[in-house]
């Protein structure tokens, strides 16, 4: 299996180890990914505005770009790509209109973009296409007693007409973690915004939603938390520092991407995890399990 895959800004820069827990373990599954070429930043945030063209632009180049790569498909790992590239695509396959004005801001590109791309995130992949079962005997190092609360945030459910899942209540990560061999916990703040575009201007705010999802996750007997988004891994693992001074009770928790475990049980060594990047260091919990 083959898949075309584009990183976007973050993944090469700050969150390196979504990215490299993630190739490692796609390797380790038998699927050869090739990242797309020429890519550039997805435009960071769908614009809402019926008449704000303009901002869709950066995610039908990327568009094009597969297109030029001969292939229909591209995997994103970010929830913050895939929320973007999606919304823009399924906007323009209904508004042919919108699409033709978007063309003549892009004059010189060799190809005219037909809204005919599909946009995947790596976890309707893993659960679609590989499948869970599949992903079950692979994995090496299963990640028994450690206990998983899955937090989706904003953009991978939501609105519901590109959300890869359920959205009041979804469950593909807590299915992928149970087939590492994990324990996955339930916790009713998994769905819940991070307080995304606050964190510059109003970290308090920022700090103050961090607490309540992460204690609510706690309460429920997790030790960590998984996400796929790097703005939700940085709200809520480097803002834990304003967290534990805004509420003394706080208790800290490591925060990690869902490839990393995956990579983990897969039996991906320790230079894939980057754990070096975390705020909250998750490897004594993960050393106190046995896993490294």
């Amino acid at each position: 299996m083959k898949i075309m895959y584009y990183p976007g800004c973050t993944l090469k820069s700050n969150a390196k180890n979504f990215e490299d827990s993630t190739l490692c373990s796609l390797k380790e599954l038998g699927v050869e990914v090739e990242e797309l070429r020429r890519w550039n930043c997805c435009g960071t945030v769908y614009s809402l505005a019926a008449d704000d063209l303009i901002h869709h632009l950066a995610s039908i180049r990327n568009l094009i770009r597969v297109k030029e790569a001969q292939a229909d498909t591209v995997m994103t790992l970010c929830a913050m790509c895939y929320n973007t590239l999606k919304r823009v695509n399924e906007r323009v396959k209904a508004d042919p209109e919108s699409l033709a004005k978007i063309h003549k801001f892009m004059d010189e590109e060799k190809i005219s973009y037909q809204g005919d791309v599909r946009v995947r995130h790596l976890l309707e992949i893993l659960r679609d296409d590989i499948t869970f079962a599949v992903v079950a005997t692979k994995v090496s190092r299963p990640l028994k007693n450690l206990k998983v609360a899955s937090y989706y945030g904003c953009l991978l459910v939501r609105p519901k007409e590109i959300g890869l899942d359920d959205l009041e209540n979804p469950t593909v990560l807590e299915n992928l973690f149970v087939s590492l061999g994990a324990h996955a916990v339930d916790f009713p703040y998994k769905t819940e915004c991070c307080a995304a575009y606050q964190t510059v201007d109003k970290p308090d705010t920022v700090a103050e939603r961090t607490y309540h999802i992460l204690t609510s996750a706690r309460d429920r007997g997790a030790e960590v938390v998984a996400v796929s988004c790097p703005l939700c891994a940085f709200n809520l693992d480097h803002r834990q520092k304003e967290t534990a001074r805004k509420f003394p009770e706080f208790k800290k928790m490591p925060i990690l991407y869902f490839t990393q475990l995956m990579a983990l049980a897969l039996g991906c060594g320790e230079k894939d995890l980057r754990l070096d990047l975390h705020y909250v260091d998750p490897k004594p919990l993960l050393q106190e399990k046995g896993f490294v």
